[in-house]
């Protein structure tokens, strides 16, 4: 199942990481404790839209870009995820299909 907290989190954790910033530092910047902004990277916390508002401004990113890959994210594991159409042929009046089990 897809965890929308946890695309939110490992998007905010990579951007964070890639500016070479610590959790400290976003934490001090957003004025959110350390251990729950930790929390939230680690999606086990839904963010606020007001905490993600100052989470993204501590980044400097506009919250649309970081809503913008999570929503990629979610694409492509439900692309992922998605069930796969088998092929179904007749052979003789019957119906048969394969199994992907």
């Amino acid at each position: 199942m897809i965890l929308l907290r946890r695309e939110l989190g490992d998007v905010l954790r990579e951007q964070r990481q890639a500016q070479g910033r610590t959790l400290r530092e976003v934490s001090a910047s957003a004025s959110v404790s350390l251990g729950y902004l930790s929390e939230v990277e680690r999606g086990e916390k839904e963010a606020s839209s007001e905490l993600l508002a100052s989470i993204c401004g501590a980044l400097n990113l506009p919250l649309s870009q970081v809503l913008s890959h999570v929503s990629d994210r979610v694409a492509e594991s439900e692309a992922v995820n998605a069930p796969v159409a088998l092929p179904v042929t007749r052979i003789s009046g019957r119906l048969v299909s394969a199994s992907a089990a």
